[in-house]
């Protein structure tokens, strides 16, 4: 089976400043992909598209970019220099977690920016470019889930329903688009090791260390792997969801720590 090549494809990644999306820039860049790395980190973009640049001479356009303002996503997304314009893959991959409460204790204000980043945001996106890939009938959108979206937690309620709603998005995304030659997949990763913690926390370090103890969890470069998995599979296959999980990590609450 021959696999797709991203030579010279046009790869769109938001939140692309850190963990996943960082991982995700560096393993198209190292199959040949040009790259548009979105963020609100300008500083941390520019930074990762120099040393995209040094190590695997890729191009990258940086858009300093904060998924929850829809104004600004058409502005920009319609904006792009005609080079750029032609978006082959979308990587919906800006998210968060905030807090880690129930549902009666929770403040109203990280329900609010986890439903704005998680679920607003990623349609934000997919509206701004899903017609250009329906007009040319190309193209592809992965949507970055999390096994909480079907596993959900205590404590985890809303973070859990926005990567639900994700899930949800990408089935009737796919039926929509069932008609063209766009494939739209999920990745859902279980614990990867990244900022999530620490953002969840509020940089909290001290409380967001444990996470990560006593096991092995995922690297950001092991669910960048799936994803260009996905992207590289020859025209005729669409990989509709891809659960990629730790070893020792058998459900949202079942993890083997060693002592």
């Amino acid at each position: 089976m021959s696999i797709e090549s991203l030579k010279n494809k046009i790869v769109l990644i938001t939140g692309a400043s850190s963990g996943i999306g960082l991982a995700c820039a560096a393993k198209f860049a190292e199959q040949g992909a040009k790259l548009i790395v979105a963020a609100r980190r300008r500083n941390r973009l520019e930074e990762l598209a120099k040393d995209l640049k040094k190590k695997y001479q890729t191009n990258s356009l940086v858009l300093e970019l904060d998924v929850r303002n829809n104004a600004k996503v058409e502005k920009v997304i319609h904006s792009l220099p005609s080079e750029w314009k032609d978006i082959n893959v979308l990587v919906n991959n800006a998210g968060l977690s905030r807090g880690l409460d129930k549902v009666h204790e929770a403040k109203v204000d990280d329900w609010e920016e986890m439903i704005d980043t998680n679920i607003k945001g990623l349609l934000y996106v997919t509206r701004a470019v899903l017609p250009g890939m329906v007009k040319r009938n190309s193209g592809m959108v992965i949507n970055i889930g999390s096994i909480a979206g079907f596993q959900p937690y205590p404590k985890g309620n809303v973070y859990s329903a926005t990567k639900a709603a994700v899930d949800s998005l990408t089935d009737g995304l796919r039926m929509e688009l069932v008609d063209t030659s766009i494939r739209v997949c999920s990745v859902d990763p279980g614990l990867v090791e990244t900022e999530f913690s620490l953002v969840r926390y509020r940089g909290d370090a001290e409380r967001a260390k444990p996470i990560y103890q006593g096991f092995q969890p995922l690297k950001p470069e092991d669910v960048a792997d799936a994803v260009v998995f996905c992207a590289t599979q020859p025209a005729h296959v669409q990989i509709a969801q891809l659960v990629v999980m730790p070893t020792n990590q058998a459900s949202t609450t079942i993890v083997h720590r060693k002592s």
